[in-house]
């Protein structure tokens, strides 16, 4: 999926993530910094380029809420950024864990087309239809467990015929963890058009965070066609 982007946003869409309080100053430790270089991880992405991205230190979420406790105002910011976290339930671990559990079409006119991940990661077959000419949005729903993720990131790479005919690239945010999934939709988009865009596509689509690690990595397939199945 991916077609039709003028731009490739790179914005931060967070709820209970902002880095800056109401008069832009930067706050707090609770976050690790994002360089410039982890914005530009997957420039490279469709050649499988590996970067290592120098982080600050990692820190359980237990030691983030130790530091700077006597800072009255910056200990009620990391309990808004937190909201209703369970500590005892994250435990001690440093790793942040991503489970994107589905993907959904959103078309005007349509009911949502879900799909669901397979345990492999690879769904087999012919994933799912576009109509061409039609417009869309991809919409994730997925779960942010153990420590804070910082900087997920979308990617996504379509091929025709061995021929690369698309790129997208989103910046999804930076996520506590909570027991609620969260959602985030992608802007919309416009399948292409005509007989030779019509056909069966193949893509890769990758979530990663800013030490580049890999949440998720879906091979699939689809079809673009004059009329939806």
């Amino acid at each position: 999926m991916g077609f039709d982007h003028k731009d490739n946003k790179e914005d931060v869409a967070v709820g209970k993530t902002v880095h800056e309080d109401e008069s832009g100053d930067e706050r707090g430790t609770i976050s690790r910094h994002v360089s410039e270089g982890s914005i530009a991880v997957t420039e490279e992405e469709d050649e499988d380029v590996e970067r290592r991205i120098e982080l600050g230190p990692q820190c359980t979420l237990k030691e983030q809420l130790e530091k700077d406790k006597d800072d009255e105002s910056l200990r009620r910011w990391k309990e808004q950024l937190l909201g209703s976290v369970d500590m005892n339930s994250v435990g001690e671990s440093l790793e942040p864990e991503v489970k994107i559990l589905s993907l959904a079409i959103k078309a005007a006119g349509r009911e949502d087309i879900v799909l669901p991940i397979p345990e492999s990661g690879n769904p087999e077959g012919l994933w799912f239809t576009l109509k061409e000419g039609s417009r869309y949005s991809l919409m994730f729903t997925f779960q942010v467990s153990h420590n804070i993720v910082s900087g997920l990131k979308y990617t996504n790479t379509v091929w025709k015929t061995g021929i690369k005919v698309d790129s997208t690239k989103e910046m999804i945010g930076t996520f506590s963890p909570q027991a609620e999934p969260y959602t985030h939709e992608m802007p919309e988009e416009t399948t292409p058009s005509g007989l030779f865009a019509r056909g069966t596509y193949s893509a890769r689509s990758k979530f990663v965070d800013d030490d580049n690690k890999l949440y998720l990595e879906i091979n699939y397939t689809f079809d673009i066609r004059k009329e939806w199945l």
